[in-house]
């Protein structure tokens, strides 16, 4: 049984910090959170960043344990399926899943808030805003505070350090200093800019509610996510340089007349795209690896700290929840021995950050080339009969991103590039576009499944 005199200290509020000092008060530990910003609560905004995310099981699941799941469905937006804008102004729809299963759009801000005001009813758990993490001092346990405010700096000693303090993480370039720390980081080509689709006049939508829109063409695209006062989150994701790029649409005529070329039916749902994309931040996309995420028993990175990604799956947020519920699990299992529990936070977690970074930056390239696609519109249509058929055995990757919150990411990766290699078969078989769903090709088909059982290799 653990004494009562435990103490945790981590780095950022945000969402995994928030969840994470929940779990720990939970656990009987005395928790300390230290934010470099001041109580966005009492601010009213969220730092110009995106107002809302894509929360799914993986995330739920977390959320779950400490009695936020329904609460947090009740003001999301479940999203059934893709909505695909032509450029010819055709909309072809993709389900996620099965049918009931979504992914749902969830207000950045109002989870964070939620997770705040709960940790905060912990009677354990102290909120402490406007302290910057200057440097730490891994080796005696202490951190360098700045009080974000008046400069004034304070050193701190911790016993437990968690960094979630982001893909900058402050922690991270302190441990960056000790001897054989790897570190990379990776940015896209593109980054992003944000859009709004208001309500229409009746504060009702635009578009159809329970999707998640996409304006796929070829090397970049535009996405846009429910929000639930009717209006549309809008994200392009566009390359930095080049022609077209941010850096080629730099007058309004550029940008009317590109939008109204590539994206013409934006222009009627967006009367002031110009405006709020001359005026909108550009924002950069980073994929980061490092390794160890932990130092002597005492220290550890969780969430973006440990492993920034891409956006496209839709996990960041979904795999920094999981690092929480998995670290619980540990904890459950190892009890306080944290010269346990932390290596085997980090040999549990690291295949799975690095799984998750390699499918994020797959599913760009499908999201913005593949999902307008005859031969991929196929090909997902196959694997859903072939789900069908063998429910136990061959489950779509999305699916076991997505859906199935027991199959870690790395085991994801590594049955979907064996389910590739079957599809790939598979769409090579002669006329596959006009008789797939033939009794006599669709049996066929079984046979080269089955052939390499069912994908396990």
């Amino acid at each position: 049984m653990a004494s009562s005199q435990k103490h945790c200290s981590i780095l950022g509020a945000g969402l995994v910090g928030s969840l994470l000092s929940v779990y720990m008060a939970r656990r009987g530990y005395q928790v300390d959170v230290y934010e470099r910003r001041p109580d966005l609560r009492k601010a009213g905004n969220y730092g110009g960043r995106s107002i809302n995310l894509a929360l799914s099981d993986r995330g739920f699941k977390a959320l779950e344990r400490v009695g936020l799941a329904d609460a947090v469905r009740e003001v999301g937006i479940p999203m059934y399926g893709r909505m695909m804008h032509h450029q010819d102004g055709r909309l072809v729809y993709q389900p996620y899943g099965k049918e009931g299963q979504a992914i749902y759009s969830v207000s950045r801000s109002g989870l964070n808030f939620r997770l705040m005001d709960l940790a905060e009813q912990e009677k354990s758990v102290n909120l402490h805003f406007n302290h910057r993490c200057a440097e730490v001092d891994v080796r005696n346990k202490k951190v360098t505070f700045e009080h974000s405010e008046t400069g004034a700096s304070h050193q701190q000693a911790y016993d437990l350090l968690f960094g979630s303090d982001g893909a900058f993480s402050a922690l991270r370039g302190s441990m960056m200093k000790s001897d054989r720390f790897d570190y990379s980081q990776d940015y896209l080509p593109h980054g992003y800019k944000e859009l709004t689709i208001h309500p229409d006049e009746n504060g009702g939508f635009r578009m159809e509610k329970y999707a998640l829109h996409i304006w796929p063409r070829g090397q970049y695209m535009l996405i846009a996510l429910p929000n639930p006062d009717g209006s549309f989150t809008c994200t392009l994701f566009f390359p930095f340089e080049g022609n077209p790029s941010f850096a080629s649409l730099d007058t309004p005529e550029k940008v009317h007349a590109f939008f109204a070329e590539v994206f013409p039916d934006t222009l009627t749902l967006m009367p002031h795209l110009v405006e709020e994309y001359l005026s909108n931040p550009t924002s950069s996309l980073v994929t980061v690896h490092c390794s160890p995420w932990t130092f002597g028993g005492h220290t550890a990175l969780i969430g973006d700290a440990a492993h920034a990604i891409v956006p496209f799956y839709g996990q960041g947020m979904n795999c920094g929840f999981e690092d929480c519920s998995v670290l619980d699990d540990l904890i459950h299992e190892l009890g306080d021995d944290w010269s346990a529990v932390l290596p085997a936070y980090e040999q549990l977690r690291k295949p799975d950050g690095d799984a998750i970074a390699r499918l994020a930056k797959d599913n760009f390239i499908e999201m913005r080339d593949l999902v307008a696609d005859p031969d991929f519109l196929l090909r997902k249509k196959i694997e859903a009969r072939i789900f069908e058929h063998f429910p136990d055995d061959w489950v779509p990757l999305y699916t076991m991103v997505t859906f199935s919150p027991d199959i870690r990411y790395s085991e994801a990766l590594r049955r979907g590039k064996a389910q590739e290699k079957i599809m790939d078969e598979v769409m090579a078989m002669p006329d596959i576009h006009q008789t797939w769903d033939s009794p006599e090709v669709f049996q066929r088909i079984c046979e080269v499944v089955t052939t390499h059982q069912f994908g396990r290799v």
